[in-house]
């Protein structure tokens, strides 16, 4: 509160003036102080015309529908219909291609020509015998594994002879052995073609 002989902050305020209090100016009001301002309650503003006016037109046309706009409210839709499966093509097994003609021949000289190398070689000439007197089968396999026989036995008898006699010059050891890895290898591959009832592919080449 005020105290004698400080400054009156009221003398240039019209009558009646509140009581000069200090307290006022720094936030603290004295109960006369407070008494001495009413509060005034400025009233509401009444509803213009804009206000009292109906509620807003839909932007949207009443044609087009509207945007649901809450994703838990939207209606379920179904999923679109998987394709169609379409299994994949059947491959074809051994067992489903027709037989070669004279199969169970062309099987007995592929075994005489695996044989050759523990008979030292009397198979190999068994199986050549073999395929010379028999005629050429007609059917494309066939006729393949059978020129490929044939080749295998001529081209084995004709080395083996070399061999024999480049044995002076220490040189026919040498080829006997690559002629064992060659007939072996050539007898395994037809067998394996033949069991697949597959064709040589290149019956008259000196590999496989």
């Amino acid at each position: 509160m005020a105290e004698p002989g400080d400054p009156d902050l009221f003398k240039d305020q019209p009558a009646p003036r509140p009581e000069a209090d200090p307290d006022a100016e720094v936030g603290f009001c004295s109960p006369d102080a407070l008494a001495g301002h009413p509060r005034t309650v400025e009233p509401e503003p009444e509803p213009g015309p804009e206000m009292a006016a109906g509620p807003e037109p839909d932007p949207q046309p009443a044609s087009e529908p509207r945007l649901i706009e809450d994703p838990l409210t939207a209606p379920l839709v179904a999923p679109l219909a998987a394709p169609a499966y379409t299994p994949p093509p059947r491959r074809e097994r051994a067992d489903d291609l027709p037989e070669p003609e004279g199969m169970m021949g062309l099987y007995t000289v592929y075994a005489l020509i695996l044989f050759a190398i523990p008979t030292f070689g009397v198979s190999a000439v068994i199986g050549l015998l073999a395929v010379m007197v028999r005629d050429v089968p007609t059917h494309a396999v066939a006729a393949s594994h059978h020129v490929f026989q044939v080749r295998t036995l001529w081209t084995a008898a004709v080395v083996t002879v070399l061999g024999i006699i480049l044995i002076v010059v220490n040189v026919g050891v040498f080829v006997l052995f690559l002629l064992v890895l060659w007939v072996l290898m050539r007898g395994a591959w037809g067998s394996w073609l033949l069991k697949s009832r597959r064709a040589i592919p290149n019956p008259r080449s000196w590999w496989i």
